[in-house]
């Protein structure tokens, strides 16, 4: 069930024309998707979905959204045509073929499991990691600042 929520969500997420609402779908996506880590028995894997991808990335793209005054409404002038549309729906569907053609039969296979504790995955994260993940947050950090002085930008035709 928190699997189909997750793909319902996600293709929502990609199929609506309003940005805002994207935004909310792909929240529910990611949030969701941490609910089947959570019913993998994967709580830390979870709980760092949650507060990264939920807490963090959603929030900026929301922040960036209001920030530079992204349209409420339906996005109409990004308007393709019927042909593109299913032109896009036709590789999509392929993709899909394509890799549950090679995912469905790994998952068939019998997987030896290694027995690793959340102390040895949260020496690994803060550990060896901690640099990478030091590096997206001052990324997302910019892409937060970059927001704001876009939002700066007096529009044409209004005094800001």
């Amino acid at each position: 069930v928190v699997g189909a929520i997750t793909a319902l969500s996600a293709l929502l997420a990609v199929t609506t024309r309003h940005v805002v609402h994207a935004a909310l779908w792909l929240l529910l996506s990611l949030g969701a998707l941490a609910g089947c880590y959570v019913v993998l028995g994967q709580e830390l894997v979870g709980l760092v979905q949650l507060l990264v991808y939920v807490g963090a990335v959603v929030v900026l793209v929301l922040f960036a959204l209001m920030l530079t005054r992204a349209p409420i409404g339906p996005d109409l002038a990004h308007r393709v045509g019927p042909a593109r549309t299913a032109g896009a729906a036709l590789l999509g569907g392929a993709v899909a073929v394509l890799l549950g053609s090679v995912l469905l039969p790994l998952a068939t296979e019998p997987v030896e499991r290694a027995d690793v504790t959340s102390t040895q995955v949260a020496g690994q994260l803060f550990g060896t990691w901690v640099w990478p993940f030091e590096l997206l947050s001052v990324l997302l950090l910019i892409a937060l600042a970059a927001a704001l002085a876009v939002s700066r930008i007096p529009r044409e035709g209004r005094a800001s």
